[in-house]
Parts: structure tokens; C-alpha cells; sequence
């Protein structure tokens, strides 16, 4: 019985290969081959000059690693390594920066060392400070500052700080809210552009502004108060907006109706007068019938429902015999059937 024996082990023959060069070279000579890798190499050199810019982004093209010049999107070309290269930014995307907190997984984590914050009264108090921001100068962005972000992230802290270590927290809570946002915009866009980041704030925003958690129950009764009376301030002026077009209403009126009046007695008057001088002249003219006249019409005019009998104090009859109620004791004639009955004529005044 024949022994065992392991399997030998086949390496590979690289022979092969070499033998296939060696039959190429003789075939297109070693010159020819020469130039035609050296050409591929070349064309592919100068292909890897092409390159791509989006929309929304800006290309940088550098020389020897200087700024040459900024390309818009589209298709681009520049000359290959190390003679040129390219650096492409998006400008157009919105960035954010978290001051306070961070978002993580649609949750938020709260960073205590940059949220808690020291106000003007030597009040601690718990802020949480969201940024939007844009990259408007691709090249200072690139090659200005080290790290932009970094430096956008510590500027604005350190303007959020200044601004609310100079107001005290009541105010900072409540009315003094959007000024002190719009302060720390101002004053993180004035370091951003002394920093030379290339970076604009397009908005900053408080989103908490809160006591330490010991003590919010508290603050928040003081600035519901402070609502409160905000309110009840508004209202009264509301109800002042209201009241007083009204009463200056009134008042307008009353002083037109009293000077209507005061025409009215003044036309009156004037009337009064011109028929006083009327009569005046008529009485001038009779003084003795004017003044009966005048006599008898003053006493119709007080007396119009009543019976009145004029006696002539110069004629012969005199005495209270014309006064007797004569005719009272004398029936009066009586009428025929279906005859109206006319109601009894007022006895002519007597002269």
C-alpha cells in the first residue's frame, strides 16, 4: 500500500506577465510605449483640471496656493495640481450656532457652563441663544481664521454675557427681551467682521430666558404680575381712548348749542328793538289810541280765557249797571227739531 502524501502546493507563475510585457515592448517598441503611457498620463493630468460648482455655492481657485480667483456654478476648469487647486463653499445654506444648549435627536440638552449667566443686579440667570447665519465672503472664511465656526460660537457668548451683564434680570425677562437680542446680533456681527470670519448673522434669538430652576416659580409670579399690570395699564388707556373723544364731544356740542342760543337771543333782541321803535313812532304819531291799543293787547294776551267787559269811565252810563249778568235770567229761544244747535257766539266786548 502506497503511502500518503500531502497535495503540493501550486504558487503562481509570474513569468506570465513578464513575458507578455516583454512581447508588447518588442511589438510597439519601448519608445513608442514609452510616449503613449506618458501621453495617457498627461491627458489624465490635465482632465483632473475639471471640476464642479453647485448651485448655491461659490469655488475659490488658488495658484501655487494663493487666491486667484472665485468661480459662480457650473462646470469649471482650472489648471491641474500642484500648479492650481479649488476649494467650493455653499453660501446659500443656513447655518445655526446653539449657545446654552444643543439639539441632539429632536431632544434638547442643556449646557449649564454657557447658559448660566451673571445680570447687572448680581442675578443668575438661565439663557438659551439660537443663531442663523450665512457665509458671505467664501475667501475669509476659507483662509482668515482658523476655525470660523469656533470663533462664531465664542463671539457670540461673549456678546450675550456683556449684554445681559449690563441690564437686570426683570428687564431682561420681560420688555427688555428683543432689545437685548438685537444687541447681541450687533454686537456679534461687529466681531465676526473684526475677526475676519466671512460670516453674517442673519438672526439671533433668545429662546429661554430663565431663573435658575431653585427659584422660576417665583420669578415667574413676579413677571405675571408685571403682565398683569401691563394689561390693566392698556385697559385704562383704552378706557381713556374711549371716554375722552366723548366727553370732547360734548363739550363741542354744548358750546355750539349755547352759541346757537346766544344768536338767537341776540336776533331776538335786535327784533324786540326794531319793533320798539315801531311802535314808538306809531305811538308818537297817537300817543292816545296807541297806548289803549297797547293797553287792551297786553291784557288779551294775559288774560285769553277769560270774559272781559270794557267800560268807558268817561261816558254817561256809568256805574255797575252795564255789569249786570242780564241776559242770564232771559232763556234762550227754543229751536226746532233736527234744527244744529250752535254753540253760543262770546259776547262782543263792550266800549
Amino acid at each position: 500500500m502506497a503511502a500518503w502524501r500531502p497535495p503540493q502546493e501550486r504558487f503562481p507563475d509570474f513569468q506570465e506577465p513578464f513575458e507578455l510585457f516583454q512581447r508588447v515592448v518588442r511589438r510597439w517598441g519601448a519608445r513608442r510605449l514609452a510616449g503613449l503611457v506618458l501621453g495617457a498620463v498627461f491627458l489624465l493630468w490635465l482632465a483632473s483640471g475639471f471640476y464642479v460648482v453647485g448651485p448655491g455655492e461659490r469655488g475659490v481657485v488658488l495658484l501655487f496656493g494663493k487666491v486667484w480667483t472665485q468661480t459662480e456654478p457650473g462646470l469649471r476648469y482650472r489648471l491641474p495640481w500642484p500648479v492650481q487647486s479649488h476649494q467650493v463653499v455653499d453660501i446659500a445654506r443656513v447655518r445655526r450656532a446653539e449657545v446654552g444648549f444643543r439639539t441632539e435627536q429632536d431632544t434638547t440638552r442643556p449646557v449649564p457652563q454657557e447658559a448660566l449667566m451673571l445680570t447687572g443686579d448680581e442675578n443668575i440667570v438661565d439663557l438659551h441663544l439660537f443663531i442663523q447665519y450665512l457665509v458671505q465672503d467664501p475667501v475669509r472664511f476659507l483662509f482668515r481664521a482658523r476655525d470660523p465656526e469656533l470663533a462664531l460660537h465664542a463671539s457670540a457668548e461673549v456678546a450675550l454675557r456683556v449684554a445681559v451683564g449690563e441690564n437686570t434680570i426683570d428687564y431682561t425677562m420681560t420688555e427688555g427681551r428683543v432689545e437685548v437680542q438685537d444687541r447681541v446680533k450687533r454686537q456679534l456681527q461687529e466681531l465676526l467682521d473684526l475677526y475676519g470670519t466671512g460670516l453674517l448673522v442673519t438672526e439671533a434669538r433668545l429662546l429661554v430666558v430663565d431663573p435658575p430652576r431653585e427659584v422660576r416659580e417665583a420669578f415667574h409670579d413676579v413677571v405675571r404680575a408685571w403682565e398683569d399690570r401691563e394689561r390693566l395699564i392698556k385697559e385704562a388707556e383704552g378706557y381713556r381712548e374711549d371716554v375722552v373723544p366723548k366727553a370732547r364731544g360734548e363739550a363741542a356740542q354744548m358750546v355750539l348749542a349755547a352759541e346757537a342760543y346766544r344768536e338767537q337771543r341776540l336776533i331776538r333782541a335786535q327784533g324786540d328793538a326794531t319793533r320798539f321803535l315801531k311802535v314808538l313812532d306809531e305811538y308818537r304819531k297817537a300817543e292816545e289810541v296807541t297806548r289803549d291799543r297797547l293797553y287792551l293787547e297786553t291784557i288779551d294776551r294775559v288774560l285769553p280765557n277769560t270774559q272781559k267787559f270794557i267800560l268807558d269811565a268817561g261816558g254817561d252810563r256809568g256805574g255797575v249797571l252795564p255789569l249786570l249778568p242780564l241776559r242770564d235770567f232771559v232763556p234762550p229761544p227754543a229751536k226746532p227739531e233736527g234744527a244744529r244747535v250752535e254753540p253760543p257766539l262770546a259776547e262782543p266786548e263792550r266800549r
